[in-house]
């Protein structure tokens, strides 16, 4: 069965075009808002017995990234057999380390984070500064 890939963005232009490229069914996932700002999410194509591959562009993250891990768990619920991310700007690279006393090296959590909800990860430019390949801080298969 071919993979099914779902854009967490209803009007993603690189929908489409990427899973023409990779041979997947595009489908489609309804995610919006309750009124006070908790996310609803449903699967209008089932990922039962499929790879699913997540689009979702990281940047400003701090909105993005439940819906994100929502996505996940629901499709792995839902019995997707894998769950991959195509995050074309992949976020919380910068802090790649402790500059002052009592900071977050939030690149190394916000890594364990997306690693515990998809099985790999590609991303385009991942910003590594001071890192050399992302499997420094990703311990799934991670391409950048």
């Amino acid at each position: 069965m071919e993979p099914l890939l779902v854009s967490l963005r209803e009007s993603d232009r690189l929908a489409k075009p990427l899973a023409d490229g990779i041979g997947a069914e595009l489908g489609h996932l309804e995610v919006r808002r309750f009124p006070d700002g908790e996310t609803y999410l449903r699967y209008h194509t089932s990922p039962a017995g499929r790879q699913l591959v997540l689009l979702c562009s990281l940047d400003r993250p701090d909105d993005k990234f439940l819906p994100l891990v929502f996505a996940a768990a629901t499709a792995r619920d839902l019995g997707a057999t894998s769950v991959g991310l195509v995050s074309p700007y992949l976020a919380y690279m910068r802090q790649d380390r402790r500059f002052r006393p009592g900071e977050a090296v939030t690149s190394t959590h916000f890594a364990r984070a997306v690693d515990r909800q998809v099985d790999w990860l590609v991303t385009v430019d991942p910003h590594l500064h001071r890192r050399s390949a992302l499997s420094e801080i990703y311990t799934n298969h991670a391409r950048g």
